[in-house]
């Protein structure tokens, strides 16, 4: 009977030798640690406003939603966030899911018909590629960035249903897809596209709308937009937009929305303060830039190999594996807490720092941060 756990510890000792091991490490409230690893870009997550619509929901349904959303768990919260997040994005109608990684699952699941092809760009997110796994369609897995070979993907299935699936600003390097040019090829060859714009909303676009919207897609018929509101609106859950037709579908066949608990009303109500306050934060927005700006050119003067970003993630070149695991131990003792991606977790089996910039950080705290990656550097 102990087989199956001696297993578990053999492949824990290969990953361990290999640098793979992740570890839980809990944080206080309120630590002094600068974060440069979360995902709060615009510093919402503590904002006064959001907090305070949070603590009000929280009075006035309590802890949880207490059911899925279509037994007793959708609030009038619920909807007014999803109302306001159809109006940022551009579209007929949003759905909110309890996660980012459950909205991109459904999203997929939903699209998918008898005989769907999916083309998904070989960086995707894993929650892009378990759906795409769990849809049971045919995938076609095409280079990064590729709009060749997704147009090759294409005009090798004439007749079929077909959707191209890609992030907007990628999670891995924070580089921007060809949004445009890969609509515009779904669209010849009559395929839908679906953008998860987890690290564009917020931080690009218009109003702050995303990437989708700064590429001029907004409200597209055959576009379909997925985000987390973790990210740039410091919260939980995730949201599904696009036709209204396919988010009725999603309320009435949607598994990771139907069996699944509905997010508690006081995190949907604090993330739609902060829907309020991202799409008037353009000063937040160019504080951000900058600081991004200012952390590749320091990055690159120290010698080390950087991104260019096309949002607030930067991604930074490590040696190995154990080297990535061991800069980032000796930054967190210092005081900075940064990303750490290793294989299998990147798709290009690089190790690298992830930087995701928040301008909620003290100005002089995030210049300081940037001073002890250099020195803590390989």
């Amino acid at each position: 009977m102990a087989d199956w756990l001696a297993a578990l510890d053999r492949r824990a000792e290969l990953r361990a030798k290999a640098g793979l091991t992740r570890t839980l490490r809990p944080r206080a409230a309120g630590d002094a640690v600068v974060d440069l690893a979360g995902n709060d870009y615009l510093g919402l997550s503590t904002h006064p406003e959001v907090t305070r619509a949070a603590t009000a929901a929280l009075q006035a349904y309590g802890l949880g939603a207490t059911g899925s959303r279509l037994v007793r768990g959708s609030t009038e919260a619920h909807h007014a966030l999803e109302t306001d997040l159809a109006g940022w994005l551009g579209t007929d109608r949003a759905l909110v899911f309890s996660s980012g990684y459950l909205a991109n699952v459904g999203a997929v699941r939903g699209l998918v018909q008898p005989r769907t092809l999916l083309v998904s760009d070989a960086h995707n997110h894993a929650s892009l590629i378990d759906g795409c796994r769990i849809s049971g369609a045919e995938v076609v897995v095409t280079p990064h960035a590729d709009v060749a070979a997704v147009r090759a993907a294409l005009a090798a299935a004439p007749g079929r249903p077909a959707v191209v699936v890609t992030e907007s600003v990628f999670s891995v390097d924070g580089d921007l897809a060809p949004l445009a040019e890969l609509h515009a090829t779904a669209r010849a060859h009559g395929a839908l596209l679906l953008v998860d714009d987890a690290h564009g909303l917020g931080v690009t676009g218009p109003g702050g709308a995303g990437a989708v919207a700064a590429a001029g897609l907004a409200g597209e018929p055959d576009v379909v937009v997925t985000a987390t509101l973790s990210k740039a609106l410091g919260g939980a859950g995730g949201v599904v937009a696009g036709p209204a037709e396919f988010i009725r579908h999603l309320v009435e066949t949607g598994r990771t929305f139907i069996f699944d608990t509905a997010p508690p009303p006081a995190v949907v109500a604090g993330v739609r303060a902060a829907v309020a306050l991202a799409r008037t934060g353009e000063g937040l927005r160019a504080e951000l830039a900058g600081r991004v700006a200012l952390a590749v050119d320091r990055l690159r003067a120290a010698g080390l190999t950087v991104s260019a970003p096309d949002g607030a993630v930067v991604s930074v070149t490590a040696p190995g594996p154990e080297a990535a695991t061991a800069w980032a131990a000796d930054c967190r003792d210092r005081g900075v807490a940064v990303g750490c991606f290793r294989p299998p977790s990147t798709p290009d089996s690089r190790s690298r720092l992830r930087l995701t910039v928040n301008a909620g950080v003290p100005r002089a705290a995030f210049e300081e941060a940037l001073e002890v990656i250099v020195e803590c550097s390989p």
